[in-house]
């Protein structure tokens, strides 16, 4: 075994001990220490973790994994491209749908209230697809959206006052008719038949859905769109599709994925998630000093206890194994609760938010701010195991150098003192 019976009698009769003063205390300050390094870092990463993975399914999601533009800006006979491109046993494998999108910038007016938005021109079968997980629908279903009727978000129809049945006036300069008194925007007018709410702040604000062929009309795209999205079976595999999609189309196609494309936003989240860790790594390091200077001080305390063992025989790898499990073991236990700990936060840490914000009276988690209506969470066990382990290993760190000192502590000069 690791340890002998008398080594863990004696490191384990250490630990226990109720008579250790200030050593003692310091001891506890590192357990907690730890176990809420621990349950911190847990929440904070699977918060992080629930960030990336709901943030990549609804924008990155709704937008396509990988998306092809031309350097027109518009795409026509986007049929027969979309069939060229299921040729590709590549893309044909990878590829779950692909979709064309008409799509432009509008202003969205009802009831004396205005607001910038999104006009997204899509088949209406393909949009059924993309939000049949975790979207509410309001209104008729989906399927059901004929021509020239609109799907709006539950948050723009909330701002602009609109009920089901409501017309809401669309405003573009795309497609402006000139005239003798200059350009005028393209104004026109259409029934709202259906909302939808996402949980996605960006989307349930901002965008306006309707059939494809009335973009069309809408935008003056004729039979065109702005561009066609290909939804992938892997998001994290665009490699590949992207290469033979710009190997097959003409050099006046331009392919980008969703690493282009949100490249900032993507990028930002991860180095935010780094320098958390970071950061809050610091909190077990802290706690890990704690227990050299509590095991320097137990050192101290006990050496006539070290001098009495050596000379019993004890070696002095015993001693140091003996101050190492001593020392470890806090790490261990303050690992232990710390992972339970952020483990349950983890999971309940939207009914957590909710409480403190009944509790507060105040908007913690605005959703104007983070895009997103509820804190979400991903408990990965790879990283919550990856995270004790470190603290462990922090721990056992800790100890190398008051054990080393306790095992070097000469027995005749500490007995010759006493």
């Amino acid at each position: 075994m690791l340890f002998t019976k008398l080594e863990r009698k004696i490191a384990f009769r250490y630990m226990a001990a109720k008579k250790r003063g200030f050593g003692s205390v310091v001891s506890w300050v590192s357990l907690i220490g730890i176990m809420l390094g621990v349950a911190t870092l847990i929440v904070v990463m699977s918060v992080m973790g629930g960030f990336h993975d709901t943030l990549l399914s609804r924008i990155v999601g709704m937008n396509g994994h990988v998306v092809v533009y031309h350097q027109d800006g518009a795409i026509a006979d986007y049929d027969y491209l979309i069939d060229k491109m299921k040729q590709s046993k590549t893309v044909a494998n990878a590829t779950t749908s692909i979709v064309p999108i008409a799509e432009g910038q509008v202003m969205v007016t009802a009831r004396g209230h205005n607001s910038g938005a999104m006009v997204r021109g899509i088949r209406m079968k393909d949009l059924a697809a993309k939000t049949a997980t975790g979207t509410r629908i309001y209104g008729k279903s989906l399927n059901d959206v004929k021509d020239g009727e609109l799907v709006i978000g539950s948050s723009l129809a909330r701002s602009l006052g609109v009920h089901m049945g409501d017309s809401v006036s669309l405003v573009s300069a795309n497609g402006a008719t000139p005239t003798a008194f200059g350009t005028m925007p393209r104004i026109m007018s259409y029934p709202v038949l259906t909302s939808f709410f996402m949980g996605m702040y960006e989307y349930d604000s901002g965008y306006v859905f309707m059939p494809l062929e009335t973009a069309q009309k809408y935008l003056n795209l004729g039979n065109s769109v702005t561009h066609i999205d290909l939804f992938l079976q892997d998001p994290e595999d665009t490699t590949a599709v992207r290469d033979a999609l710009i190997e097959l189309l003409p050099e006046s196609f331009i392919v980008r994925d969703w690493r282009d494309l949100n490249r900032g936003f993507v990028g930002a989240l991860q180095v935010e998630s780094n320098v958390m860790f970071l950061i809050l790594m610091l909190i077990v390091i802290v706690a890990a000093f704690n227990i050299v200077s509590s095991l320097v001080m137990l050192v101290k305390d006990k050496s006539k206890d070290i001098a009495v063992l050596r000379t019993f025989g004890v070696s002095r790898r015993s001693m140091m194994r003996i101050f190492i499990l001593s020392g470890t073991s806090i790490g261990v236990i303050g690992a232990m609760f710390g992972t339970v700990l952020g483990v349950i936060v983890a999971m309940y840490i939207e009914p957590i938010r909710k409480f403190f914000q009944w509790a507060t009276g105040r908007d913690l988690f605005p959703a104007e701010l983070y895009y997103l209506s509820e804190l979400p969470s991903k408990i990965v066990p790879t990283t919550v195991i990856g995270i004790a382990v470190i603290a462990i290993a922090l721990a056992f760190l800790a100890t190398i150098y008051p054990a080393w000192k306790a095992a070097n502590t000469d027995p005749v000069e500490v007995l010759r003192n006493e």
